[in-house]
């Protein structure tokens, strides 16, 4: 059985997936590659209550990284692309032909690009931190500005301590 619950979130919605048990996917609802939830999956909130707390917690500044159990679909090669990417620190960003030295395959940064572009869980697999080697931001499946927003958002809090004021980095 599948579950779906659609989330408000200072990028847009999101649309969460998943078996009751691990995350399968995130999708931006209000970018470019909009998901909707098929008649044979249920609607419910409570199989997403810590993947919610903690995207909460992320979208607040006071999370860095995750801790859910997940479920991502994909070749291999794609699931190594993915597990490199949750290496990536905070508000830092890499290039492809970086993640791709990383992963051992220093020619195919094309590859990673479309493992990267594939990735069913953006934000907790961080994928929007990889960039284009001349510092550019390139394609990403919430569209550039929801990439922007959240690298935006990363940077911001990379100097702060727990407890300081935060700014409203994410509102338009």
């Amino acid at each position: 059985m599948m579950y779906w619950h659609q989330m408000e979130s200072p990028v847009g919605p999101l649309l969460l997936a998943g078996d009751g048990r691990k995350l399968e996917l995130i999708s931006f609802q209000a970018g470019p590659h909009a998901r909707r939830a098929p008649p044979t999956w249920l609607a419910s909130a409570r199989p997403f209550r810590p993947v919610l707390a903690q995207l909460e917690e992320y979208f607040a500044g006071a999370r860095r990284e995750f801790d859910l159990p997940l479920a991502p679909r994909g070749s291999p090669f794609q699931r190594a692309v993915w597990q490199a990417l949750t290496r990536i620190p905070y508000g830092e960003t890499v290039s492809y032909g970086e993640l791709a030295r990383r992963i051992g395959h220093p020619q195919a940064s094309r590859a990673v690009g479309l493992a990267n572009r594939t990735n069913p869980l953006p934000i907790v697999v961080p994928c929007h931190r990889v960039i284009g080697a001349d510092g550019s931001l390139t394609g990403f499946g919430g569209g550039l500005e929801i990439k922007r927003r959240l690298l935006a958002l990363e940077r911001a809090h990379v100097g702060r301590r727990a407890g300081e004021p935060q700014m409203d980095l994410l509102a338009s």
